[in-house]
């Protein structure tokens, strides 16, 4: 039988359309992947999650042409499995394969486990710390069993060579996930952080807490920032620091702010420049992400503006019943991820805007996507 494709075009949004490809089982064709670059096609980190579907995925199909601009994929059935292994690369962190892996995961025939390597924080993508502290309590509002999920650090890795290492753990879903009805975004009550610093001095992240501290306290009493100090081989192979913060509310949302300062990952297109660049003061860093986590508070909404797509996913997988969430305002990803998940999984949202606190209001129902793949007992 011949396969018929879905096509589309352009490299914008591929982590999202390989995953709801993969959940739907829509094969799809894609093409002019960023084919008027200076250099075309697939970048590494791509190549490196289609790599990693192969791994979890048992009969999917990928096909790329010689220059990279046209990429066929033809999902499969999502197995998990123990003891896996997977090399993420050095040009993005792991945070962009853990949304995606956790999403899958959920739907596969047996629980996943795997470790992954490669860069655990940058100022790119949500590190790993942000992952523990807000992407998993927001899995668990849907229903996911609690013990099975987690994520366990091994080792630090900032931007450019890298070197750390996790190891993740998902359960498969029951049958399905539970819809939601999450509006109630209630007050902050408490603020909690993790700060790091690898190859540096410890002194850093004392100079990040106290800055940070310094604009929270004026605010509320119950702020705590941990110092999480890695040596020797935990610290990875470059220098660098960082800080996560999560504010945490009378509803039980988490609010996060993120990045991580190190030598960076020079872009493939830039030239090679030989003296080094300075790290940003810690202080300075400290204060901007106190900031930026005040800003995302004041949006409104149960989730920070990171989450938004994964948050509008997950309740289009819910069973076929009403999910209602509240967001702050829509942000370029979560408006994309609604249009892909109206073409992949035919659900549309109601969108309502609250004028009196500035946040939106979207109801769904899901396509009631149940784990079919697990052996029913």
């Amino acid at each position: 039988m011949k396969t018929k494709y879905m096509r589309l075009k352009g490299s914008q949004n591929l982590r999202l359309r390989l995953l709801l490809s993969t959940l739907s089982s829509t094969p799809v064709l894609i093409e002019d992947i960023r084919a008027d670059d200076m250099l075309p096609g697939l970048r590494p980190h791509e190549v490196s999650l289609l790599r990693l579907l192969e791994k979890i995925c048992d009969d999917c199909m990928v096909e790329i042409n010689e220059t990279g601009t046209k990429l066929k994929y033809k999902p499969g059935i999502v197995m998990g499995g123990k003891h896996l292994l997977h090399d993420c690369g050095l040009s993005r962190s792991i945070g962009y394969f853990l949304e995606p892996l956790v999403v899958l995961g959920l739907f596969g025939k047996k629980a996943l486990t795997i470790r992954l390597k490669g860069i655990t924080n940058d100022a790119k993508d949500p590190s790993i710390d942000t992952f523990i502290s807000t992407t998993l309590p927001l899995f668990k509002r849907f229903g996911v069993p609690s013990e099975g999920l987690e994520l366990k650090i091994e080792s630090r890795g900032v931007p450019p060579n890298g070197g750390g290492e996790v190891v993740l753990s998902v359960p498969t879903v029951h049958i399905s996930l539970t819809a939601v009805n999450w509006i109630d975004e209630g007050m902050v009550k408490r603020i909690r952080g993790v700060s790091f610093s690898t190859r540096v001095s410890a002194q850093f992240e004392n100079r990040i807490i106290q800055s940070a501290r310094g604009i929270f306290n004026l605010l509320l009493p119950d702020v705590h920032i941990f110092t999480d100090h890695k040596t020797g081989l935990q610290a990875g192979n470059s220098p660098g620091y960082g800080i996560s913060l999560v504010a945490e509310t009378t509803s039980g949302c988490f609010i996060s702010a993120d990045t991580a300062v190190s030598y960076g990952q020079r872009e493939e297109t830039e030239e090679i420049e030989d003296e080094k660049k300075d790290l940003a003061p810690p202080e300075d860093v400290g204060e901007q992400m106190a900031s930026l986590l005040l800003e995302e508070i004041e949006k409104g909404g149960v989730v920070d503006s990171m989450h938004q797509g994964l948050l509008f996913l997950l309740c289009a997988l819910c069973p076929r019943d009403v999910s209602k969430i509240r967001v702050g305002r829509l942000s370029p990803y979560g408006i994309e991820s609604l249009r892909l998940i109206r073409d992949f999984l035919a659900v549309k949202f109601d969108i309502k805007p609250d004028p009196s606190t500035g946040t939106v209001i979207l109801k769904c129902i899901g396509c009631g996507l149940k784990n079919l793949s697990r052996k029913i007992s």
